[in-house]
């Protein structure tokens, strides 16, 4: 079976003013459908770069990225912003939640984008919010939720329009400990019960132990990947 994240001979750099500052050299790995990785690695290894890339939110100088098929690296931009509306959910460390809306609002944000109904867009958020254990806080802003309780509101907005692959970047990042266990677990269910393929930033060793398999980086480079 083909994999959902195929990688080969990825490079990617930015520039700094005059200097070209290489950030990802030469990297190859494939992701299966279905797994759930943690990308670790010390702070400027190249982790979040990877998982932008992979999201199609930022592209590589060369080497082929394929991801659900199709070579998003040669994607024109409305081509990949429509695919990433519909292919891939984002988690975000600090939320990235609009503050002036309800939970339901924000869950809801990602389906305005669809020809779903007004009915059918409330069935499905109420249905995810419950996933995610927030039925009784759907009316409720941002700053009226625990950390915690953010997080899993930011999780629903992911899942809603039932993306194959989910992105999150330190998402436990933010939490205590208790929350963070409790957002861990959540990821693992949406893994395991409804088969969402998830790859997840984390320097946390806690967080990557929630994995199945784990993908280490260091200074752009692989170096070690396998079970967690």
């Amino acid at each position: 079976m083909e994999p959902i994240v195929q990688i080969e001979h990825l490079v990617k750099s930015y520039r700094r003013g005059g200097q070209v500052v290489p950030v990802l050299t030469d990297i190859s790995l494939s992701i299966q459908a279905g797994d759930f990785t943690a990308l670790m690695g010390p702070s400027g290894s190249g982790k979040s770069t990877l998982l932008n890339l992979i999201a199609g939110i930022d592209k590589p100088d060369s080497g082929l990225l394929r991801v659900d098929g199709l070579d998003i690296a040669r994607m024109g931009e409305s081509a990949l912003a429509q695919w990433r509306a519909t292919h891939v959910g984002f988690i975000f460390q600090f939320y990235n939640l609009m503050p002036v809306l309800t939970a339901f609002e924000n869950v809801e944000l990602p389906l305005l984008l669809t020809s779903l109904s007004r009915r059918e867009r409330r069935e499905r958020v109420e249905l995810t919010l419950a996933m995610v254990n927030l039925a009784d806080r759907m009316d409720h802003t941002p700053n009226e939720l625990s950390g915690g309780q953010q997080q899993r509101v930011a999780i629903a907005r992911a899942i809603v329009t039932d993306p194959a692959l989910i992105v999150a970047d330190e998402p436990t990042g933010d939490l205590d400990r208790a929350s963070a266990a409790e957002v861990l677990a959540l990821l693992q269910r949406l893994n395991r019960e409804l088969g969402k393929t998830i790859i997840m930033v984390t320097h946390d060793a806690n967080a990557a132990a929630a994995a199945r398999s784990l993908v280490h980086l260091e200074k752009g480079e692989l170096l070690a990947e396998g079970a967690a």
